[in-house]
């Protein structure tokens, strides 16, 4: 037999009623809580899935190889950069040697050179970047302390 919901009340010392605690939900509402939950996130991913499986097979296709385009155009980008940085490292390291000055010195310069732009927010090396640049820079910045972090 089920448990009676009517609780008789005891008044308080100073004549007041306690105000009853609202009573405990039982593990089966729990569960059929946590399963309404997950119903309804599975719901949403079956949404997000038939969303994609509407769009016509040519259109999914097209935002592959748009992605794939991406990606190798950032991927010359990158080999370019890489090029222009060693040919101006070598540039770098045949002017200093020509006034005596060693490997490492360029290097510690270079290094104070970045750190000054990592660590203050108006050096642009001589006007050297652009403000766009610096605006890349500025989103990676946590990144790129990393990277030169002086030993």
């Amino acid at each position: 037999m089920p448990s009676s919901l009517i609780t008789i009340a005891q008044p308080n010392p100073d004549g007041s009623l306690p105000i009853p605690a609202p009573p405990e939900s039982s593990a089966t509402e729990q569960v059929q809580a946590q399963l309404q939950q997950q119903t309804q996130a599975l719901q949403q991913r079956l949404q997000d899935l038939q969303a994609l499986l509407d769009k016509p097979l040519s259109a999914i296709l097209a935002e592959h190889d748009k992605a794939l385009e991406a990606a190798a155009a950032w991927d010359a980008f990158g080999a370019q950069w890489l090029l222009a940085q060693r040919a101006m490292r070598r540039v770098a390291l045949d002017l200093a040697a020509a006034q005596g000055l060693d490997e490492a010195t360029v290097v510690a310069r270079a290094m104070a050179h970045a750190n000054a732009v990592l660590n203050s927010e108006d050096e642009d090396l001589g006007g050297s970047i652009a403000p766009a640049q610096l605006a890349h820079i500025a989103r990676h910045k946590a990144y790129l302390r990393k990277q030169f972090r002086q030993g």
